[in-house]
């Protein structure tokens, strides 16, 4: 058989095997079509990241077990935008996020949500907040901390504020392009960009000798692609994403000074999530000034043997808060009796799939 002949076997033959996914896509919606009809009467929630947790490590299993071709990221992936699509048929839902479009918290709302989803764009993180407490939006997506720059206080104070939980969270690798419409480096005269960005990429700007350049601080690397693709002789820092969506050439990749530079973001609504036997839960934590307290308060922890994995002191409203993670569920039996003890002192934020990753 000769290779024109073999090529065109293999062709149809994937032409047919995309048929049969094709009808079993189809199949897949009109049962969650079903499904949220059920959900609509009882009021349950379209997003519930524990379920979706668990249909990906059966479907890694199964793929373990037939020696199949997908890896665990293959396979969530694919199924991540299945469900996205699958939320958007059964319940289209507007998401909010710190914006504007093309910041990499616009990448992590779609790396949880799909290209489909209703986005809106807001100016701010109180803003965020607000618009999901008012119903205007179902999800929230917010930054909460930086592996360079630390947490969040915006966020922190956001959560003093409003009353919603934490669903889930995404971890973003955070990647910074050099882009311009400018054929020759040499020929750039200034540089947009946030001025966290020019303090993640120093080394870059150094080498090239870009650094001698006018640095314009801007209030996104989104805002920063706009302005150099409207301006002769300019380049912006930026994310991939702002980039392609202002048709800006991307001169340089990856330009950041630390590899492993991550942004963690929490997706926020208004219910609690079930457990998934692989769970965090985040508090604000606020105790008396009594000497020891906050060493009592630890010890409490670890005689439930409940491993706390972050804690950072924050200062509400002038008060000392801390900022408090643990691998559990607020549903287990000994975090329950915690939050009975310090019923006053906590105020539970959330409860959520535990990304592989940390900060």
């Amino acid at each position: 058989m000769n290779e024109a002949v073999e090529l065109k076997k293999l062709r149809d033959t994937l032409d047919s095997i995309d048929d049969e996914v094709l009808k079993l896509l189809n199949k897949r919606m009109e049962t969650v079509h079903k499904v949220g009809e059920v959900k609509a009467q009882s009021g349950g929630a379209i997003y519930r990241p524990e379920r979706e947790k668990a249909i990906i490590d059966r479907l890694h299993s199964q793929s373990l077990a037939a020696n199949g071709s997908l890896n665990k990221a293959a396979i969530e992936a694919l199924f991540l935008e299945i469900f996205a699509i699958s939320r958007n048929l059964e319940l289209p839902e507007n998401i909010a996020y710190l914006g504007p479009e093309g910041s990499f918290t616009h990448q992590a709302a779609e790396s949880r949500f799909g290209a489909m989803s209703a986005y809106l764009p807001i100016g701010s993180i109180k803003g965020v907040f607000r618009e999901v407490a008012n119903g205007k939006a179902k999800f929230g997506v917010i930054p909460i901390e930086n592996s360079s720059n630390g947490i969040v206080n915006d966020t922190v104070t956001s959560f003093q504020d409003y009353d919603l939980k934490i669903i889930a969270e995404v971890m973003v690798d955070i990647h910074h392009t050099l882009a311009s419409t400018v054929d020759n480096v040499k020929d750039i005269k200034r540089i947009y960009s946030k001025d966290i960005a020019f303090d993640q990429c120093q080394k870059f700007l150094a080498d090239l000798g870009l650094d001698e350049c006018e640095l314009i601080p801007v209030d996104s690397t989104a805002k920063a692609a706009k302005l150099a693709v409207e301006e002769d002789n300019c380049a912006a820092i930026c994310s991939h994403v702002g980039a392609k969506m202002y048709n800006l050439p991307i001169l340089f990749e990856n330009i950041e000074d630390k590899g492993d530079n991550k942004t963690r973001f929490l997706i926020i609504s208004n219910f609690d999530n079930g457990k998934s036997g692989d769970d965090k839960t985040t508090t604000l934590v606020q105790l008396s000034n009594e000497s020891g307290s906050l060493v009592r308060f630890l010890n409490d922890f670890n005689d439930a043997n409940i491993n706390i994995i972050k804690i950072k002191s924050h200062i509400v409203e002038g008060t000392s808060t801390f900022f408090i993670e643990f691998n559990a569920h607020r549903e287990d039996e000994e975090v329950r009796k915690i939050f009975d003890k310090y019923k006053n002192e906590m105020k539970f934020l959330g409860s959520y799939v535990r990304e592989a990753d940390d900060i």
